[in-house]
């Protein structure tokens, strides 16, 4: 049952005290006072606080009395739950429109209240689901099929795996979030577990579409989500590391890149993380790589003209002491810039 604590009701008692020219006070589920304009009083038990939660009416009160003031103690109910009591200090004639406004107004915070809690709850049961599904190894249990089934996971059918970096899931790309078991793993990137379609192709299009920024690397179909997800991570690695022209990649398309860049071929540091620090020199770089080592191609690509790539190819040789012009070089390049991101 959902409780105000002592701070949350005196903030509460604090501002409506601002706008209502009378004593307020709060009570829990016990008739204890949690909040109230009378601060002496938070702590004590109040009798017409408990005789309104033990009858579950309004309860007033025409004189003073020694354990008690004249006002209104009206139950705060949440669903069928009687959960606290608003009282106010006062003729009852008087204060009574004041109590139903700061019942209702304190009823109105408390369900919001659970309903961002009941979010909370339900996004970190996800979020645990998702970690299980990525740690797993081997068979599935029965016991984790069940745990996956209401998130429309079939753990019997294999599954392929999109990992989407720059999404903006918004109008029509909202749809498709729900139309597939989606996982969201910060403020723009997505998991999105597509089950029994090995054919992904279609999705990835419409995807993609109005997603200028977005970029996509989908797994293999798996039957381990693990293995999956694993792949799909990987190949975006490899879009990030390169930046080529497209926005998505496969794990097929990418899987040699991936098992070069996770190789250990030197124990030096290597030289392309130098190039991070120079935009301009990195974006080069990666445009000659994907161009094929065209000059007028890279050129026209960055827009600059083929004496300024040719300045910016020096550079890069001087920084690094590697030339991209260079075949074997320009290898040596290409593996140290996809290690800086495996």
């Amino acid at each position: 049952m959902f409780q105000l604590s002592e701070k949350q009701a005196q903030d509460i008692v604090d501002k409506m005290m601002m706008d209502i020219p009378y004593n307020i006070n709060i009570m829990n589920h016990q008739g204890i006072i949690v909040g109230s304009g009378n601060k002496e009083r938070v702590g004590t038990v109040h009798q017409g606080a408990v005789k309104a939660l033990s009858t579950g009416q309004m309860v007033e009160v025409l004189e003073d009395g020694l354990y008690e003031k004249k006002g209104t103690n009206e139950p705060i109910v949440i669903g069928n739950t009687r959960v606290g009591v608003i009282g106010i200090s006062g003729s009852p004639e008087e204060v009574r429109p004041f109590c139903n406004i700061v019942r209702t107004t304190v009823s109105l915070l408390i369900e919001q209240r659970n309903t961002l809690e009941n979010l909370a709850n339900e996004a970190n049961r996800k979020k645990a689901m998702l970690e299980m599904l990525l740690a797993h190894q081997g068979a599935y249990s029965q016991k984790l099929r069940k745990e996956a089934a209401p998130y429309n996971i079939d753990l019997l059918l294999k599954t392929t795996v999109l990992y989407l970096k720059h999404f903006n899931p918004e109008k029509d790309a909202a749809k498709l979030l729900l139309r597939y078991p989606s996982f969201q793993l910060d403020e723009d990137t997505w998991l999105l577990l597509i089950q029994n379609r090995p054919d992904c192709s279609p999705l990835i299009a419409e995807l993609l579409h109005n997603q200028p920024l977005l970029l996509l690397a989908s797994g293999r179909h798996e039957s381990s989500i693990a293995e999956g997800y694993r792949q799909a991570k990987s190949a975006l690695s490899i879009l990030l590391a390169l930046r080529p022209a497209s926005q998505s990649i496969t794990f097929d398309e990418a899987e040699f890149l991936v098992k070069l860049s996770h190789a250990k071929l030197s124990d030096k540091p290597g030289r392309a993380i130098k190039l991070e620090d120079t935009a301009d020199l990195l974006e080069t770089l990666r445009s000659f790589i994907n161009h094929n080592c065209s000059v007028s191609q890279t050129a026209d690509h960055l827009n600059i003209h083929r004496n300024t790539l040719q300045y910016r190819l020096k550079r890069i040789e001087s920084i690094t002491g590697k030339d991209p012009r260079n075949l074997l070089q320009l290898f040596e390049l290409t593996y140290e810039l996809l290690a800086l991101y495996k």
